[in-house]
């Protein structure tokens, strides 16, 4: 297995260099508060760098057929599975997920490099750029449309899902013949330096795929802004989504937006109760609840609310929280000491202002799996919370769960569409058409029925309204990496004819 990548270095032009101004950021291990290593902490000459060397690589790299495009990233894919298990252990020790959820997440982002070699296949074949013929209403013209790749490509990810968010953005981008400059943020940036290498060994050019770490201040303010750089994607919160779309306009640069979510799933009296208590926990409390399409909202019906409470109760008593490297962990830290008070503020505010506490509402007491210094919060869950509380209303990501009871189909969609966000939305129900019903009513770009959460690379992902705009995964996810041109050719034989006088020359 190759070495792993130098501390507190930057790759840029297919080699680790030191940023230019020497700065580091401390990595802190989230179950116990300890640093474990250093990241760069690049600025916007470190950024200004990595868009050169991915412009001036972007040239050779977009002129390769799509057969060859597919053949690394099966290569990358190879890779990643060699490398799963540090690679699961780096992301568990930097975010804090139960070392099971990480071991997950890197299989799925080998799986996406391979879809998108599939993509690329399907798309360029043995050639670099892609083309069809289009009908015109005019048989002197042929029309044709061309997709080419669209240049360089900012991205920027977010630590919930370190190298799988990055993923989704990379492997598209490479497929489609884009030259990449990679921003991770600086809460969890280590499996994205290892990406790196691993992009190295499987023989991506120097230049084509660059890492520049660094605070989002500085690093992802710079990508933003950076001359040479031609599209920027982002995953991330509201308020930041807002500074880069802000940035992007002033160029004038296209930006895709994926921002996060208060997606609710409905609970109806035909469901199984055991079945459906497991849906809840799975859609609140996977990655620590740390997930932009977190079903952080439950509607229960009122017929099996009192089962529901208690049989909830209980089951959340059960998950096994803790140090998230042991097998059977199903509850880690958060990322960070900011993101623990953030959670623990949301909370104090939903007690003070009345809301009944179900169980948790504090930090989980210290024990032997627990440690003293770590960052964790207890799973908390309000019950017949208020649609105008914040816990009801806001984006917490956290390990916090808010449930209401409502009487019939009208009112569970009045109250799920109530939201300025609109990623995602479930519903549990044995009735088939019911379940196609709320899925035409949901406002989302997501609707999952009998389930939350499952996520596959061929499906497209993203919201509505303030959830932001564009997709990654799927063939939309290739789709805004490439440039597509018209071409028209004047196909007849007979002059044109619109100036007489032309015909006497």
């Amino acid at each position: 297995m190759a070495a792993a990548p130098p501390a507190a270095k930057l790759f840029i032009g297919g080699r680790w260099v030191p940023p230019i101004h020497g700065a580091s950021i401390p990595v802190v291990n989230p179950h116990d508060g300890s640093t474990i290593g250093a990241i760069a902490a690049g600025t916007s000459e470190d950024v200004a760098a990595a868009a050169w060397a991915a412009k001036h690589a972007f040239a050779e790299w977009s002129a390769t057929t799509g057969a060859h495009r597919a053949s690394i990233l099966r290569a990358i894919a190879t890779e990643i599975k060699k490398r799963k298990d540090a690679l699961s252990s780096t992301e568990t020790n930097d975010c804090g997920k139960p070392l099971e959820e990480s071991e997950w997440d890197i299989d799925d982002a080998a799986a996406c490099f391979e879809y998108y070699a599939s993509r690329c296949e399907a798309i360029f074949g043995s050639a670099s750029t892609a083309s069809k013929p289009v009908s015109l209403p005019d048989a002197s013209f042929r029309g044709t449309l061309v997709k080419e790749p669209l240049g360089v490509v900012g991205l920027i990810t977010p630590w919930n899902y370190p190298l799988l968010m990055a993923v989704w953005k990379v492997a598209p981008a490479l497929a489609a013949g884009c030259a990449v400059v990679l921003k991770p943020s600086e809460l969890a940036s280590l499996t994205c330096l290892e990406l790196a290498d691993v992009a190295r060994v499987a023989g991506v050019p120097p230049g084509v795929f660059n890492v520049v770490t660094g605070a989002g201040a500085d690093a992802g303010a710079a990508v933003c802004v950076a001359p040479g750089i031609d599209k920027i994607a982002f995953t991330g919160s509201l308020a930041t989504g807002r500074r880069v779309a802000r940035a992007c306009s002033e160029e004038p640069k296209p930006c895709s937006l994926e921002l996060g979510g208060k997606s609710t799933l409905v609970v109806f009296d035909d469901v199984d109760v055991d079945v459906a208590v497991e849906w809840a926990m799975f859609g609140c409390f996977w990655t620590n609840g740390q997930i932009c399409s977190a079903t952080s909202r439950v509607l229960v019906h009122e017929r099996i609310a009192e089962a529901f409470k208690r049989k909830l109760r209980a089951a959340v008593a059960g998950i096994d929280a803790g140090e998230p490297r042991r097998k059977g962990c199903r509850l880690g830290p958060l990322v960070s000491a900011g993101q623990r008070d953030k959670v623990l503020a949301y909370i104090a505010n939903g007690i003070s202002n009345g809301v009944e506490v179900l169980c948790g509402g504090c930090e989980p007491p210290r024990g032997k799996h627990v440690h003293a210094a770590g960052y964790y919060v207890a799973p908390t869950i309000f019950w017949n919370v208020p649609q105008s509380d914040p816990l009801w209303k806001e984006e917490i990501f956290g390990p916090v769960m808010s449930v209401r009871e409502f009487r019939d189909e009208d009112e569970a969609i009045e109250i799920a569409n109530d939201s300025e966000y609109g990623l995602a939305a479930a519903v549990l129900s044995n009735d088939d058409a019911r379940c196609e019903r709320m899925t035409g009513r949901f406002q989302a770009g997501i609707v999952w029925q009998q389930c939350s959460q499952p996520c596959f690379a061929e499906l497209p992902w993203g919201g509505k309204k303030r959830s932001g705009f564009g997709r990654d995964l799927g063939e939309d996810g290739m789709e805004k990496y490439l440039h597509t041109k018209q071409v028209v050719r004047y196909a007849s034989e007979e002059p044109f004819g619109w100036y007489p006088s032309c015909s006497k020359l």
